[in-house]
Parts: C-alpha cells; sequence; structure tokens
C-alpha cells in the first residue's frame, strides 16, 4: 500500500503552540472571561443593558473568526483525513475493523443513553419543576404509540438515506454524516485502484491534509482570545436566575456525563492497561479546547494530534477513527437528550410506559448519530426526539437558554469518547500496521 503520511509530520505549528502550554493560556481564558462576563451582565447592576450587549457582540468576535475558521476547513480535512485512514489499511483489515468500530459506537451510545436514564428516573429533576406548575404548553400534548410505532417503519428509509444521493449538496448544506459515508465509499473504492493510478489521487489528498492543518494552526492562535470572548459574552448574556432554577437539571446531566466519563477510563484500563489518570493527563488539551468551544468538530485537529504523538496511536487509526467518531460518536449528547426528554415529560407530567423508554431510546441513539457537531447541534436534534415521544416541545426554549453550559461539558465527554476508541482499536488494530511505519511512516508517544 502506498505510503501516508502521519498527521504528526503534518502538524509542526500546532506543536509549537502546545509546547507553549496551550491548555494553560485555555484556563486562564475561561477564568478571565468568566469574571467579565458576570461584570458585565445588566444584573450586576455596573454596566447597563446596551452597553452590555454592544460589548459582548464585540467579545464573541475572536470566537466567531475561530469558529469559521476550523468549519471553513472542517469538510476537505474529514475528507483528507478519512481517506488517508482508509488507504493506510489492508482492505482485509479495513473490513473487520470498520465494522467493529461501528458496532463500537453504537454500543458506547446505548450505555451513555442507560446512563441517562437511569440517573433521571432516580433523581427526578422533572417532577420539582412540575410541583412549581411545569413548563408552559401551548396546548394539551399526549403520548401517542400509534405515532411513536411509525418511528420503527422509517428505519429502512432512514438507513437508505445514509447514502447521499447529491454529495455536493450533503457538502453545501454541511451535512456532516452525508460527506462522511461518502468519503469512506470513495476511500474504499480507492483501494480497489492499481497502484499507478491512486498515486495522483493519494497525493492530493496529503496535499488538502497539509493545507487544512497549516489553517488549523493559524485558528489555534486565536483560541485562548476566542475562549476569553466567547464565556464572557455568555456570561453576559445569561441570567444567574436561570441557574438557580434549572440548578438541579444541570446537576443530574452533569452527574450523568460524570458517570460516563468513569465508563470511559474504564474501559482504557480494561483494554489497554493504562493508568487512567495519566490517560487523562495526556488528553486535557482537547478537552479543555472541547469544554469552552463547545464543537468537538473544531477540535478534531488536535484530538488527532493528541492521539499520534501523546497517546502513540498509529495516525492511520487515528486518522479514521477520529473523524468519524466526530461526526457519530455522539455519547455526550445522547445522554444529554435522553435526560432532557425524559426531564421534560416529568415538567409536563407526562407518564412514560416502558415501551415509550424503550421507543425513546431508539430515537435517541438515531438521532445523535446525526447531530452536528457544533454548538447548539444537541438541541437541534434534541426537536426531534421530544416530537417522536409525543412531548411538548414549548420548554426548549427554556433550555437553549442553559444549553450552551451544558454543551461545554457533553461535548469534552464526546471528545474523550473518540480518544478512547483510538486508544482502544490502537491495540488490536495498531500493531498490525508496524511494516507501514518501518517503511516511513512516523509514529511518535511523546508521555
Amino acid at each position: 500500500m502506498l505510503e501516508i503520511k502521519s498527521l504528526n509530520t503534518l502538524s509542526v505549528h500546532l506543536d509549537r503552540l502546545v509546547n507553549g502550554r496551550l491548555w494553560l493560556k485555555v484556563i486562564i481564558g475561561l477564568i478571565l472571561g468568566a469574571i467579565l462576563g458576570l461584570i458585565i451582565n445588566p444584573s450586576s447592576g455596573f454596566v447597563s443593558e446596551r452597553f452590555s450587549l454592544s460589548l459582548a457582540s464585540w467579545l464573541d468576535l475572536p470566537g466567531k473568526i475561530f469558529m469559521r475558521l476550523v468549519q471553513m476547513i472542517m469538510i476537505p480535512l474529514i475528507f483528507a483525513s478519512i481517506i488517508s485512514g482508509i488507504v493506510s489499511n489492508t482492505s482485509e483489515n479495513l473490513k473487520t475493523f470498520g465494522l467493529r468500530l461501528l458496532l463500537y459506537f453504537v454500543f458506547t451510545t446505548i450505555v451513555a443513553i442507560s446512563i441517562g436514564l437511569l440517573v433521571t428516573l432516580i433523581m427526578k429533576p422533572g417532577q420539582y419543576v412540575y410541583k412549581l406548575g411545569g413548563f408552559p404548553s401551548s396546548g394539551d400534548q399526549t403520548i401517542e404509540t400509534a405515532e411513536q410505532t411509525s418511528i420503527i417503519k422509517n428505519i429502512p428509509e432512514t438507513i437508505s438515506n445514509l447514502i447521499p444521493n447529491n454529495p455536493l449538496e450533503s457538502i453545501l448544506t454541511g451535512e456532516m454524516l452525508g460527506v462522511v459515508v461518502f468519503t469512506i465509499i470513495i476511500g474504499v473504492a480507492i483501494t480497489q485502484l492499481q497502484q499507478e493510478t491512486s498515486r495522483p489521487i493519494i497525493r492530493l489528498v496529503e496535499s488538502i491534509q497539509k493545507i487544512c492543518m497549516i489553517v488549523v494552526s493559524w485558528a489555534m492562535r486565536l483560541v485562548p482570545y476566542a475562549v476569553f470572548g466567547l464565556i464572557a459574552a455568555l456570561l453576559s448574556r445569561i441570567g444567574i436566575e436561570i441557574f438557580l432554577g434549572l440548578g438541579y437539571y444541570m446537576l443530574v446531566v452533569i452527574i450523568g456525563l460524570f458517570i460516563l466519563m468513569t465508563f470511559y477510563l474504564v474501559l482504557v484500563f480494561a483494554f489497554t492497561r493504562q493508568n487512567p489518570f495519566k490517560f487523562l493527563s495526556l488528553i486535557k488539551e482537547p478537552q479543555l479546547l472541547a469544554f469552552s468551544t463547545a464543537s468537538s468538530a473544531a477540535v478534531m485537529p488536535v484530538s488527532m494530534r493528541t492521539a499520534d504523538q501523546k497517546l502513540g496511536v498509529s495516525s492511520n487509526i487515528s486518522d479514521f477513527v477520529i473523524p468519524v467518531g466526530a461526526t457519530i460518536n455522539m455519547d455526550g449528547t445522547a445522554l444529554f437528550q435522553c435526560v432532557t426528554t425524559v426531564f421534560m415529560a416529568q415538567a409536563y407530567g407526562v407518564e412514560l410506559t416502558l415501551v415509550n423508554l424503550v421507543l425513546i431510546t431508539a430515537t435517541v441513539v438515531a438521532a445523535s448519530i446525526g447531530t452536528p457537531a457544533i454548538p447548539g447541534g444537541g438541541v437541534i436534534i434534541l426537536a426531534s426526539v421530544l416530537q417522536s415521544a409525543g412531548i411538548p416541545m414549548d420548554g426548549l426554549i427554556i433550555i437553549i437558554g442553559i444549553d450552551r453550559i451544558l454543551g461545554m461539558f457533553r461535548t469534552a465527554v464526546n471528545v474523550t469518547g473518540d480518544l478512547t476508541a483510538s486508544v482502544i482499536f490502537d491495540k488490536f488494530y495498531g500493531s498490525k500496521n508496524i511494516k507501514v511505519a518501518e517503511e516511513g511512516k512516523i509514529i511518535e508517544a511523546v508521555s
């Protein structure tokens, strides 16, 4: 198989930034931004509402530039990275690897949803809101079993829709799942070509990958300032009373995410025998960036670099696992959607039967796979989950007010899940590519 350059040889600029303690700059930006945001919040009485809104729009600017730079190159980077990961594997290895990766992602998603269901049913955060009068509703809505069963009938259509009939439309609309499926099909097709025919295509992919990493390195220079501005603007707009009123619900979500994070660490220890705390220390940079930007797509290049250089994952594994995981492995988002669905059912006084819970689980599994890897993506998909469960969507307005805070936590968990998958699959498949490494592929393991 034709040699593919490892991503860690294409990220010199990112190395310099990380060596300059980028994670420490992110933490400082978070703290200073939070302080400024609380000061300029109109409820504090220090500034007027008009001045606060005007200042917040300027504080948002570095963050918006950062997000747009990353989103601008996200599709070509995913395209190049997935193809690099595919052509670096043998055809036989790819078949078992891809199938097992998909089954693994489905398994962890089901575990995440189960944790969410268990925590919410035990702690019952929605009942507290219901006793206070519940959420506002535009009308009485009850669960229709017939409507829910239609979800099952639509499963064949949903599966067929995974293959985009117009890849260009998927690219233009940012439908990441369609882009990933299209890229995987193209990557597998390239492996069937003769080496002379595939050589120029792979060289082009290498060039695209290198260009994308250079653009990402430019964007990463803005990260501390983007984090500072985004947090300050966020806290300047959100009233403290929202946190007090929905604090119990937020606590339930965070507890569920903490349990899910513990589950990941157990998997890391069970499969790789690696110290879980050491694993956490090695991935703190992508976790912090995920927490501050609330976008797993924005963190993807840093996650790939961390997997390659700090976790010692073979680049042909990380090149495939992390881009695919950033699109379909949304365990933290799935947990959030499940907790929120049950929470809102409790808040509206809607009784959920065992059949309802099973259907909600199936819907959340499907919905989380298609969740956009952008801030607020979880709430966008959550509307369809609520509708399928027959739960009023009016309360989403209130959830949106605090979604950015919860989005920061669940995105950090999503990124941790992708890196966990990388080290686990590298344990079983990375060693099979030693011959590729000996032929010139550079794999660094910085502990």
